[in-house]
């Protein structure tokens, strides 16, 4: 009669000791970690001069929205005049996007579009502008002494009939401010309406980063040495 009073009793035993074995298990357990986002440790590898280089963690909200969308869109780092538009993040945002169109999206060709930003470049005497995209024309196909007589401010002796139509418009845009009628028609019949549109976009944008870097004395990376001299007026 006592046994199942006994079996009872040890039955009852062993549950307590499980709870107490699971209690001291949970109690050992090490806290979990905070988790860390990626956004927490972003390091957008800013780079300036006068306009010191912005880290995260001193960004403003909009900001780092600006940074979220130029790393998230057809560019893989922010190099350049990013840290200078960040100071003006909206006005940045909106600036970084018409640039993301006009380089990676352009109806121009890529050796002219290229041709096109060496121009605005040389006309700025923008150096890093130069550097930056100098090796971005070569890689594009344009002709290594095409690139030389920009740099020296010359007109190239041998070019394609686009290349000449385009640099006669740029040079005349950007000298005289202006372009005559029978380089506009020419621009037209070589490029079309949209053509000399995405133009004019171009050298706006690049002449706007020129000037951003320019104001910046943006450096250029160790080891680099200026290839513009400055042009007689």
């Amino acid at each position: 009669m006592r046994t199942p009073l006994v079996v009872m009793r040890l039955s009852s035993f062993g549950v307590l000791l499980f709870m107490a074995v699971d209690l001291g298990a949970q109690s050992a357990a090490p806290a979990p970690r905070p988790v860390v986002s990626q956004e927490e440790t972003l390091d957008p590898k800013l780079v300036g001069n006068r306009f010191p280089p912005l880290q995260w963690a001193e960004m403003s909200e909009a900001q780092k929205e600006m940074t979220r969308n130029v790393l998230d869109g057809p560019r893989t780092s922010m190099g350049g005049p990013f840290n200078v538009m960040l100071r003006s993040p909206v006005m940045g945002d909106l600036a970084q996007e018409l640039g993301a169109q006009v380089r990676f999206s352009s109806g121009l060709a890529a050796p002219l579009r290229e041709m096109t930003i060496l121009m605005a470049a040389r006309h700025w005497t923008s150096h890093y502008e130069w550097y930056a995209h100098k090796s971005a024309a070569l890689t594009a196909g344009l002709s290594a002494d095409i690139v030389a007589a920009i740099a020296a401010g010359e007109r190239p002796r041998a070019m394609q009939a686009a290349e000449a139509t385009l640099h006669r418009f740029c040079s005349e845009l950007l000298e005289q401010k202006r372009v005559s009628d029978e380089t506009f028609a020419a621009a037209k019949a070589a490029f079309g309406e949209q053509g000399i549109a995405d133009i004019i976009f171009t050298l706006g944008y690049y002449s706007m980063v020129s000037m951003l870097l320019n104001v910046d004395e943006h450096p250029l990376p160790d080891g680099v040495a200026p290839e513009l001299r400055p042009l007689a007026r």
